[in-house]
């Protein structure tokens, strides 16, 4: 409803009531930290148009006066990812096309009293100014914010030591697989998965264990339905618009149910195998010499016959002697004795 990571798209989410948002930070070349998901700025702003010697470099090497220019909306319109851009309302398309760079302490504003948070950090360059202290200047401004530490789940594996001396209280999350004793050690509490890293075995251990789940990204009702009756606490999705009309997993039932449904389908079908049994057993009173008949006119059935019949294109010789073979084959097999066969002779057979 609304391109990633800016202002709007928070905004959005808040008003579906989502348990939490998700949001990639990166810190500017002069200290601002603010939201991007890619290492350049070509995917999601006009980077090209306004600075296009730029284009290529990474994000943090921008002030945050030279992000303030740039739109982040109007590729949302262009692109249109997730085909919607033609079902927004006109307010909606107007304030899309003039979405700007977001910054995480304008973002905290919006979602610090209603959502949670899962944060997740991008890598600086060496060469940025900031490169060794990111991670303070970060916790800084989420600690001003005035969001709960608890809604924080605190995703980028390195400095966690120096985020739970500051910030005890955040959750801390990982983005690696790991058992359940080495998450312990590392006082981690809560595991951001992708959905198809994850086994219906893993999420039963680690709900064991104490350790909830988040699984990426999960658009489709069907698969939000399975995930939700495997066991999984949570899911992120970019379609939380349509994921909260679901109130219980599709296809659901109650197990008295599925048993009623089971063992009648068994019985009706015991009952449909013992009457095809009953109905396809011979009568007693059909006399065994019909059979040996019948089995019998199937043993002398003769070929020729067959080849008599299939030749209709054939040459008036080769029928010819297709009609005497079928004659001789049919006396041999209706004469038993020699004697029979000479009175046949006599009587001008």
């Amino acid at each position: 409803l609304a391109p990633e990571n800016t202002l709007m798209s928070f905004q959005k989410a808040v008003e579906q009531k989502t348990y939490g948002v998700q949001a990639d930070v990166v810190l500017s070349y002069d200290g601002v930290p603010f939201l991007m998901h890619d290492k350049t700025l070509r995917r999601t702003t006009n980077v090209e148009e306004v600075f296009p010697e730029r284009a290529y470099e990474h994000s943090s090497m921008f002030n945050w006066t030279d992000l303030e220019k740039l739109n982040a909306g109007e590729w949302f319109l262009q692109n249109d990812p997730f085909w919607t851009a033609g079902s927004l309302s006109k307010s909606d398309y107007l304030e899309v096309a003039n979405q700007s760079v977001c910054k995480l302490a304008d973002m905290l504003e919006v979602i610090k009293d209603n959502t949670s948070l899962i944060l997740n950090f991008q890598d600086l360059p060496p060469a940025h100014p900031y490169y060794s202290t990111y991670i303070n200047i970060t916790l800084e401004t989420i600690l001003a914010s005035g969001i709960r530490q608890q809604a924080v789940m605190w995703l980028p594996d390195m400095e966690r030591q120096l985020v739970r001396q500051i910030a005890p209280g955040f959750q801390q999350t990982s983005g690696l697989k790991l058992d359940a004793e080495r998450m312990r050690e590392k006082g981690i509490v809560k595991l951001n998965l992708r959905y198809t890293k994850v086994t219906n075995e893993d999420v039963r251990d680690y709900a064991m264990a104490n350790l909830s789940v988040n699984l990426y990204t999960v658009n489709e009702p069907w698969l939000y339905s399975i995930l939700w009756c495997a066991g999984v606490q949570s899911v992120t999705s970019d379609s939380s618009h349509v994921l909260r009309k679901v109130p219980f997993p599709i296809w659901l039932m109650p197990p008295d149910e599925y048993h009623l449904i089971w063992i009648t389908s068994d019985l009706i079908s015991f009952i449909v195998i013992v009457g095809v049994f009953i109905f396809q057993k011979p009568a007693p009173d059909i006399p065994l010499l019909s059979c040996r008949w019948r089995l019998g006119s199937i043993r002398t059935y003769n070929p020729e016959q067959i080849m008599l019949s299939a030749a209709v294109r054939r040459s008036s010789r080769d029928v010819k002697i297709m009609k005497e073979k079928l004659i001789f084959s049919e006396i041999n097999n209706g004469v038993e004795t020699t004697d029979e066969l000479s009175l046949c002779s006599e009587n001008g057979y």
